[in-house]
């Protein structure tokens, strides 16, 4: 067994296989998912698992170096983008459309659906290099 780290297998093998610009998807419960994308459904009712619960144990193992937000995200859902740049300190923010972010999710190399119903709390976290 697992002694510490994320114990979701799918989760933890898709992280380890992620190469530099690979995409990883933290979802709320919404998000359409393109059928051709790996999707890791956590979502068990309304609220559970949070959206910021799942990015904040996926950034303890994935290295990011940039992430894309949806625009409408901070006029929709202020508080929980708000919530989300605090635990993101660093790292660079691109804005862009919800549809742009949509599109996005094609080449991701899958989508984390939560069971988060806030709108538009969606992410797409881009790999770095811990070297």
């Amino acid at each position: 067994m697992k002694k510490i780290g994320i114990l979701n297998s799918e989760i933890s093998r898709v992280i380890s296989e992620l190469g530099h610009m690979d995409t990883l998807v933290i979802a709320d419960a919404g998000l359409p998912i393109p059928p051709h994308v790996r999707r890791i459904d956590l979502a068990l009712k309304e609220g559970v698992p949070s959206f910021i619960e799942t990015v904040t144990t996926v950034l303890q193992e994935m290295c990011v170096e940039k992430v894309f937000v949806a625009q409408e995200m901070a006029v929709s859902s202020p508080a929980k983008r708000e919530e989300l740049m605090t635990v993101l300190p660093g790292v660079p923010v691109k804005v862009i459309t919800h549809d742009e972010l949509k599109a996005l999710t094609q080449r991701a190399k899958a989508v984390i659906r939560t069971g988060e119903f806030t709108p538009y709390a969606n992410v797409i976290l881009e790999a770095g290099v811990i070297f």
